[in-house]
């Protein structure tokens, strides 16, 4: 595997972002795999290599660039993480996405065309907007334990659904205070009214932060073995 981080020049700074792709075999279809809210780390980058293994060119950017170049959530507190997190937008994501893809457009060893988005937690409405917004490349997206996925906000990405091309999966967690049960019943019965190519799938027993090894007393590994399976199989449909 080739690991190298990169600073991607965007309008609004220097977005430092992770990248890992096999040596071999080239070029690999793109997928972006966007952070959850505790920020980019190495657990994140182990993650993206699990995948690149499996013959992809994946990008882990830092979307709190704007306001730090290295976010350590041992080092800060809970109401910290949230002002980052809250100072992102649908829009401001989408157009970070444009800048990782022209990046990408310009490696070899990255094949353009179609490409992938993961969000997690945060990143969920982040990757829905994304498919929507950016619907002539991005075929596939994944959404795991994302939050504000159908809300009242102007912004709600589920408005733009009817614009999806691809496909886009939705992994959720059994109990989940950060996006209820409640939340994607109705999410659904849009999505279904929209004709969008969507899935919602619920994993039994487990809560919010599932997928994350380092996330003491929420990793599940059965329900994390399962959501890499269920990426791997969308991307080798889509991409």
């Amino acid at each position: 595997m080739i690991d190298r981080e990169l600073d991607i020049r965007t309008h609004d700074g220097a977005m430092n972002t992770f990248i890992t792709h096999p040596e071999e075999g080239g070029p690999h279809p793109v997928v972006l795999l966007l952070m959850d809210a505790p920020g980019k780390r190495e657990e994140l980058h182990k993650m993206a290599t699990r995948l690149g293994t499996a013959g992809y060119y994946v990008m882990v950017p830092n979307l709190y660039y704007r306001r730090v170049r290295e976010y350590i959530l041992a080092n800060s507190s809970r109401e910290e993480m949230y002002e980052h997190m809250n100072s992102l937008s649908n829009e401001m994501v989408c157009k970070d996405i444009v800048e990782l893809l022209r990046i990408a457009d310009s490696d070899s060893a990255a094949k353009q065309g179609k490409v992938g988005c993961i969000g997690y937690c945060m990143s969920g409405p982040f990757a829905f907007a994304a498919a929507a917004k950016l619907n002539h490349r991005i075929a596939a997206a994944a959404s795991f334990h994302g939050i504000r996925l159908f809300t009242d906000a102007p912004d709600s990405p589920h408005l733009d659904a009817d614009k999806i091309n691809g496909e886009i999966y939705f992994g959720c967690a059994e109990t989940d205070d950060y996006a209820p049960k409640a939340m994607i019943d109705g999410l659904d019965h849009y999505l279904v009214e929209k004709n969008t190519n969507y899935r919602i799938e619920w994993y039994p027993g487990t809560e919010h932060g599932f997928v994350f090894p380092g996330r003491i007393g929420k990793y599940n590994e059965v329900s994390a073995e399962r959501h890499w399976e269920r990426l791997l199989a969308l991307f080798d449909r889509c991409l």
